[in-house]
């Protein structure tokens, strides 16, 4: 039995797949793909879903390759099916960022999961230690979203540069560095900068915002000079 959910990434469409066996009275479940926003609907559907002999859930951590703040959720419904069951619950195999973000919000992998601990990473916070913790999995969780943004903007970045390159005799860099600083001078996001001059060369031709323009012409004219 597998159960699945699209997740939105940017840039492209990843799927949570939970594949389970049940042997007697035990259910090894193991998830494959990124515990982030829905995981934890899919597996209590997943749970639901299980026969009524099953007396013991493992979560085989294996396939699981991401995790944010949303996989904490995933273990509270673990732990919540555990309790209102009275089994045992557990998971194994964790490695890799997801281990990492389990020990960052003081979990401990090999520890079965807790309710409280899985739903909020403050909830222990009651020694220093413990809130140091927190803020690094806050840091960590701001680190990846700043990549995923990264991600999602390359291809258009990269189309812009081509472009400048091609119509202003100007090196890879130096295309950057012109994109860079249109988007400080007209405080843009540097992604709607290059999305403004890739689309100012489509079919339609449609020209930048007058700020836009006006920053990439101070900042084509920084480079001739």
């Amino acid at each position: 039995m597998t159960s699945a959910a699209y997740t939105p990434l940017p840039g492209r469409l990843n799927a949570l797949v939970i594949e389970s066996h049940v042997d007697g009275d035990r259910a090894v479940l193991a998830p494959r793909g990124e515990l982030v926003r829905g995981c934890a609907d899919i597996l209590a559907e997943t749970l639901a879903a299980l026969p009524d002999g099953v007396r013991r859930v493992e979560l085989d951590m294996t396939g699981v390759v991401f995790m944010d703040t949303a996989g904490l959720q995933f273990l509270e419904t673990l732990a919540d099916h555990g309790h209102r069951h009275g089994m045992p619950v557990a998971t194994v195999n964790w490695d890799g960022q997801p281990r990492r973000i389990m020990e960052l919000a003081g979990l401990d992998p090999a520890d079965p999961p807790h309710a409280a601990a899985a739903t909020d990473p403050h909830a222990s916070a009651s020694s220093a230690v413990a809130l140091e913790r927190a803020e690094q999995l806050r840091l960590l969780q701001e680190e990846v979203e700043q990549l995923r943004q990264a991600i999602a903007s390359r291809p258009v970045i990269d189309q812009a540069r081509g472009i400048l390159m091609a119509t202003q005799a100007c090196t890879s860099d130096e295309a950057w560095t012109i994109l860079r600083e249109a988007s400080q001078l007209s405080n843009t996001k540097l992604r709607t900068v290059a999305a403004a001059v890739t689309a100012s060369t489509g079919s339609d031709g449609t020209p930048p915002p007058e700020e836009v323009r006006t920053a990439l012409r101070t900042a084509i004219a920084h480079r001739a000079h």
